[in-house]
């Protein structure tokens, strides 16, 4: 049965009708009509659809909920990446931030800050197109998520249709999703009565909650969100100047911001915000951790840019961390992955910023003799930055009689080799690459999420493996047999099986995630992908030398070192073979190969662009990265330290300050010939 013109009517005005009362209850907090009303119209809608399934869109209220759970979640590439902040813990540290970005602009211009709550919660990553709902994704290592779309849907403060007449052919936002604490109590007392483990806290709940396979589990824990960061393309053409503006369109869209922000002229006005927060905050509804400090020109942001890890522009100034007294009841010491030899405290449990903690980091021998720790020592701890515990002071005035100090170990806990310091670094280490604890942490390693993701490889399999005598190295994993595993302790053949085909489906892992993986000291995901780009075989970058990894953008000294000694250990080399053999792919992608072989040669390393007006062909971040790739900088307003304008059409008051400086200006033909790409 077809639906009829007057049927096509009533579904569209039914939706916007429940659309309005949506937003009216969950994002004003000021409800429009009854329950029982909106109700019946919801059941008029779901029955039309029922009836005539060609008119259900993705922004139906009545898609919240997806029909069956997902199998799983796939990876997705953020369009635009979600950079973590920089912390603050206190005035200082905040005058020094503030010091840097000035260093960092052209000319000091007019500014102002932007203070927003720092919500404790999950940050996700939304995209709209033609004002639709298209994607969710969880924020990832902040390059790459996981999509959570059909999750995403059922959040009544995120619109599945913006509230724009005309909306954008693409609108990116950034927010963050939170358990409400009420509803976090509610769904631990649950837990409680039903012998489920409790979640820890609130963060932990709601990032657990998202990545649920079931979106009516996750319906039913009542997420919230807030959003706080706008990216339109040609975002002054909408009138959106300042993160202010963009907080205010984000709320005529529909979403949810929070109300408690301030616009401040200078830092002491944001400083006298973030007191009044910190007394404040303890009746909020919501977990908050501090306060994040933004510059409002959202102009100045491009121009500052970002670091290899943060954006320059904001910072986030933390509260200080709850703080308890507990008492050590033993020390013992953890070998890493890479040897480090790390001395814990074992603990009586104490609750702390709404955790239980029995083990706190002394971090290296310096700490341990700093502090004078020793066996039933009363001691203060605290989360450093609020996450990982750590002794903060030892109260000696309680130390009961006939304690000793502490000594770190001369050899391994583990395989009993001799540890060593090297010069000049706070940290003992473990030196025999056979040792069990390093092979454990380096197969956890490459099997976490961001290096070659391997479901089921946690730290009890590992150990088995280790156990068994079945590893020495990650590369025997993919020699691994489901009747080796099926024989393991509480190991089944249906879990072997998975097992084998989730390794053997790693095979097919990026070039860039498999340096991760390796495990490089100081080599993170983000400076394997700077590797990967430059370096677009393993070859390539064993034969490279110091100097040539040192000058790659974004790759420092200790960085360069690190992997220059790394690819010419004889293990290393034999790793590398034995992984080539297994079919790993140690080389980019025919496409990614191929832009670095092309790419310029560097030539416009140490120039500065800016650029203005549409260009015929390349989009501004296209056009950006093309700069970048050949060394150059790109910034957002034009100073004496500019050294082309790469000039488009409708340019604006930028061509006329450059034509008054002299500054040189590039077509976009012009730029393409000179790096020789066309």
């Amino acid at each position: 049965m077809t639906a009829t013109p007057e049927i096509k009517q009533k579904v569209v005005q039914l939706r916007e009708q429940l659309q309005k009362a949506g937003y009216a209850y969950y994002v004003l907090d000021n409800p429009i009509m009854e329950d029982v009303v909106y109700d019946r119209l919801y059941r008029q809608l779901q029955e039309l659809e029922t009836e005539y399934p060609e008119l259900i869109t993705p922004d139906s209220p009545t898609q919240r909920v997806g029909d069956k759970p997902s199998s799983q979640f796939t990876s997705v590439k953020h369009n635009i990446p979600l950079y973590s902040l920089e912390n603050a813990f206190n005035s200082e540290e905040l005058t020094k931030w503030e010091t840097r970005w000035q260093k960092q602009a052209d000319d000091l211009p007019e500014f102002t800050y932007v203070c927003e709550l720092k919500i404790d919660g999950s940050a996700i990553a939304l995209t709209y197109e033609k004002g639709i709902l298209v994607r969710g994704a969880t924020r990832g290592d902040g390059v790459t998520g996981e999509e959570i779309t059909q999750n995403i849907r059922t959040i009544r403060t995120i619109p599945l249709k913006l509230n724009l007449d005309h909306p954008p052919e693409r609108v990116e936002v950034r927010g963050e999703a939170f358990l409400p604490l009420d509803v976090f109590e509610a769904i631990n007392q649950e837990r409680a009565e039903s012998g489920e483990a409790l979640f820890a806290n609130p963060r932990n709940a709601a990032a657990g909650t998202l990545r649920q396979l079931d979106s009516k589990i996750v319906r039913e824990r009542k997420l919230n969100f807030f959003a706080y960061t706008l990216h339109i393309d040609g975002a002054k053409d909408e009138g959106i100047e300042s993160q202010w503006q963009s907080l205010e369109k984000l709320q005529q869209m529909g979403f949810l911001v929070n109300p408690n922000r301030k616009l401040c002229d200078s830092l002491a006005e944001v400083e006298t915000y973030f007191q009044a927060w910190d007394t404040k905050r303890k009746n909020l509804p919501y977990m908050t951790d501090g306060v994040v400090v933004k510059l409002n020109d959202l102009e100045l942001q491009q121009t500052l840019g970002f670091t290899q890890k943060f954006p320059r522009w904001a910072i986030a100034l933390k509260y200080p961390a709850e703080e308890s007294p507990t008492i050590v009841k033993d020390i013992i010491v953890n070998v890493g992955r890479t040897g480090a030899i790390t001395p814990m405290a074992i603990m009586q449990p104490v609750q702390l910023a709404g955790t239980t903690v029995q083990r706190a980091t002394l971090h290296n021998s310096d700490r341990v003799s700093e502090l004078d720790i020793r066996v039933g020592d009363t001691v203060i701890i605290r989360k450093a930055g609020e996450i990982i515990p750590e002794v903060v002071r030892v109260l000696t005035e309680l130390r009961p009689t006939g304690t000793v100090p502490y000594q770190m170990p001369t050899n391994c806990p583990e395989c009993d080799s001799t540890l060593i310091r090297p010069e000049n670094e706070a940290v003992t280490r473990c030196v025999n690459s056979s040792c069990p604890a390093i092979l454990r942490g380096s197969i956890i390693h490459w099997a976490s999420r961001n290096a070659l993701d391997i479901r089921g490889l946690g730290e009890r399999i590992a150990i088995l493996l280790i156990e068994n005598n079945l590893v020495t190295s990650v590369a025997d994993l993919y020699s691994l047999t489901v009747e080796q595993i099926a024989n393991l302790e509480r190991m089944g053949t249906k879990s072997a099986e998975n097992l084998v085909k989730a390794i053997a489906a790693s095979k097919s892992q990026t070039y860039d995630r498999i340096l991760y993986g390796l495990g490089i000291r100081y080599v993170g995901s983000v400076n394997a992908k700077i590797l990967a780009e430059n370096f677009p075989t393993i070859e390539e970058l064993a034969q490279a030398s110091f100097e040539s990894i040192e000058a790659v953008y974004g790759i420092g000294e200790e960085i360069a070192q690190s992997v220059f000694e790394w690819v010419r250990v004889p293990d290393n080399k034999a790793l590398i073979q034995h992984l080539q053999a297994r079919g790993l792919q140690l080389s980019a992608s025919i496409e990614t190969s191929d832009a670095v072989k092309n790419k310029p040669n560097q030539v416009l390393t140490g120039k500065t662009f800016v650029i203005t007006g549409t260009l015929p062909t390349l989009k501004r971040n296209e056009a950006k990265k093309i700069i970048e790739q050949a060394g150059g900088k790109v910034t957002g307003s034009i100073s004496k330290k500019t050294d082309y304008l790469l000039l488009g059409e409708n340019a604006g008051s930028k061509l006329a300050k450059a034509e008054k400086l002299g500054i040189s200006q590039l077509s976009e033909t012009e730029l393409l010939e000179l790096l020789e790409i066309i």
